[in-house]
Parts: structure tokens; sequence; C-alpha cells
């Protein structure tokens, strides 16, 4: 066993959210090729297992996670506990648009998209999206709360390695020009007066304001689609910046990967998945007392603005 626990000192490890297709099954294809361990996690075993297995690589392991429910983060938390000691790296990759499609043809509809511009792309998809209030429910649960409770389990075990990296897949769309209400913004602009309290209060009276039809008055994102997807991404972004400032020791950032080639457009983005990936891989691959707490636009600085 001595010999066992001198390995696991020796190569990084990385849990990856949603590792089973898209950015996330990049991420860790790079991840293991550059010598990392990684945990690639779905909510679907079937889909994870085969998707770890087809990367072919040694030191890709997967484990089933639901990053909707607690319970399964802490059975994660315990087997990263038990097989490796310790955690370096943690991708929240996974989440959902919190839309429900409505292409009767997607083949069709592809083929279609393929002859628009990018903003042309978006506005068909949007129009052929609905938004209902359980899917609104299921998108905050997901993008905002699934990461806090994955992250909250996973702390202690960042905390043990030497150098700890959090990067969160976030979104343009999560940037709070997209809010119109002045006084929302200037709350989730002003972190020093934030607490993870106040952001789940938040998240209720986004859901509260959605069933009452009361988003446009209150000042949340509501224009050109997508409301609870920009809500629950800002809301991760403000839950991002707290923890970067209770936890100097790690690196935690938020990276948007730019409109990729994924299932949730349809593959009309403009960007390949190893392009996407670019700045989730650098943050992840990060030096020691790199930027913390900060937003990138693929592999750029930006505002959270």
């Amino acid at each position: 066993m001595e010999g066992d626990t001198g390995n696991r000192s020796e190569k990084e490890v990385a849990v990856v959210t949603g590792g089973n297709r898209g950015i996330g099954l990049e991420i860790c294809r790079q991840l293991a090729s550059g010598g990392v361990t990684v945990v690639l996690t779905a909510r679907d075993a079937e889909r994870g297992a085969e998707a770890a297995s087809k990367l072919g690589l040694p030191n890709v392991v997967f484990h089933q996670l639901d990053v909707g429910d607690p319970s399964s983060a802490a059975r994660l938390a315990g087997f990263i506990e038990e097989k490796f000691g310790r955690l370096d790296i943690l991708v929240n990759n996974a989440g959902i648009t919190g839309t429900t499609s409505n292409v009767d043809d997607p083949e069709a509809f592809r083929q279609e998209l393929a002859g628009m511009d990018l903003m042309q792309r978006i506005e068909a998809i949007n129009r052929h999206s609905t938004e209902s209030y359980e899917q609104a429910e299921k998108c905050l649960r997901t993008n905002y709360h699934g990461i806090k409770a994955v992250t909250k389990a996973l702390l202690p075990l960042l905390q043990s390695s030497s150098h700890g990296r959090i990067v969160n897949l976030s979104s343009y769309y999560g940037l709070l020009r997209f809010f119109s209400g002045d006084e929302l913004k200037e709350e989730l602009s002003n972190i020093d007066g934030l607490s993870e309290q106040r952001l789940d209060e938040l998240s209720e009276l986004f859901l509260k304001d959605f069933k009452d039809g009361q988003l446009e008055a209150r000042g949340w994102p509501n224009e050109g689609g997508f409301a609870a997807y920009k809500a629950s991404k800002a809301l991760a972004n403000a839950y991002c910046r707290i923890l970067a400032k209770e936890h100097p020791s790690l690196c935690i950032n938020c990276v948007h990967p730019g409109y990729v080639q994924t299932d949730m457009n349809f593959g009309s983005g403009h960007l390949t998945v190893e392009e996407g990936a670019r700045g989730a891989l650098m943050l992840a691959m990060a030096p020691k007392g790199g930027v913390t707490g900060a937003f990138m636009d693929h592999t750029e600085v930006a505002s959270f603005v």
C-alpha cells in the first residue's frame, strides 16, 4: 500500500462534470492526454461509462454524478477520498438550457441553421424553444444549485491539494448586461455585500417572478429568451466570486467557451469543441498563484457585466 500512496501524490487528479459529450468530453480527453488522472462524470451511467471507454486512455475513470442531487455529489467525494486522497482540479461543466426544443426534423433544422449568420442561428433556436416553469426550476437546480452542491462536496479534497483549481463553464449569457433592472445588476455586482444565502434567495425570487409573469418588472433577463439559463449562469458567476474571496488559496474562475458546436445548439456553433475547451484547459492547468475570481472570455480576462 505504501507504493500506492506514493503514486497518489504524483499525478494530478481532475473531476469533470458532464464529461460524456461535447466540451466536457474534450476537456477530459486533453487533461488525460496531458497526464492528469481524470474522473469523468455523467448523470447517465451507461453513456458516461461508454464515453470513458471510448477515450481509450488508462488514466480516465468513470463515476456517476447527478449534479442536481447532493447525495450523488457526496458519493463522488467518498470515491475520490478513498481512491486518491485529494483533488487538484474540478471542472464544473454540466449544464442545461432550461428550454424544450420543438423542432420536428432536427437534421433539416441543422441544415437551415447552416445558411444563417451567428445571431440568426441563435434567434432561430430561440423561436423553436419553449420555457416552462418546470424547465426553469430544473435549470436553476442544475446550473446554479448543482454547481454549489458539487463544489461543496469536493471542497475539502481540493483544499488537500497543494494547488486546487475550480473551473466553472459559464456563458456570455451569464453577464449582467442581460439584466434590465439596475437594482439586481448592482446587487450581483457587489460581491463584498453578497452572501451565498442571498444568492439562494434570489434564485427563489427568480422562480417566483417567472411563475407570476414578473421577470420584466423585476429586471431579470427576459428579452431574447433563455431567461432561466441567463439567471442561473449569472448566479453561478456570483457564487464563483464569493467562493474565490472566501478561499484565496484556491484558484476559482469562470470561463465562457464561446459558441461551440454541441448538441445543445444543433451543432450550429462556429467553434469546434477543441477551440471551446481552450479557456477551461488554460485555467485547469494554470500554475500556482494565477488569476482567481475572474471571468474569462475564451482565454482573455473579461468583465462580469
